[in-house]
């Protein structure tokens, strides 16, 4: 049988709910500020991943699997070194990308797949350094290629650049 005294008293939950209401509501700006910095500071000193599993090397990220080395990414799967993501899968080295799958050092895109060096994308599919496009497939540098062409070219450049 449990211990009634290892859970917490209801009643002294609503108390102290309602003691910090009261001194929230009557903090002045300099307070406010002070209360709020001593927050932000408290969240960026802890590097706990709530909500994530079998995740290694991350650090504020929240609901994440299997991911590696990410920062305060949010609902990834399999990413690796991302940081501010949001639901995304199989990610490697990108930055404040939202449902994106399989992109490569890419930054501020959503709903997009297999992007290479890619910013500001978005409903894009196989663009290889593109920036501002949006519902684009196979593309390279903004330019429209057939898709056996793009993967030919594609191949030589990853090469070129050490892009694995």
């Amino acid at each position: 049988m449990k211990d009634k005294g290892t859970r917490p008293d209801k009643t002294d939950q609503v108390a102290q709910e309602k003691a910090a209401r009261e001194l929230v509501s009557t903090l002045g700006k300099r307070e406010f500020l002070e209360q709020f910095q001593k927050l932000a500071k408290g969240f960026a000193s802890d590097p706990g991943n709530p909500g994530s599993y079998a995740c290694e090397g991350c650090q504020r990220c929240a609901n994440c699997m299997f991911c590696k080395d990410c920062d305060s990414c949010f609902s990834c799967t399999h990413c690796t070194r991302c940081e501010l993501c949001n639901n995304c899968s199989h990610c490697v080295d990108c930055k404040s990308c939202n449902a994106c799958a399989y992109c490569v050092q890419s930054e501020n895109c959503s709903s997009s797949a297999y992007l290479v060096l890619c910013r500001n994308l978005q409903d894009c599919n196989y663009c290889f350094g593109c920036v501002g496009l949006a519902k684009k497939d196979f593309h390279i540098l903004n330019v429209p290629f057939p898709r056996t062409e793009y993967f030919k070219i594609v191949g030589r450049l990853r090469k070129e650049l050490g892009i694995p």
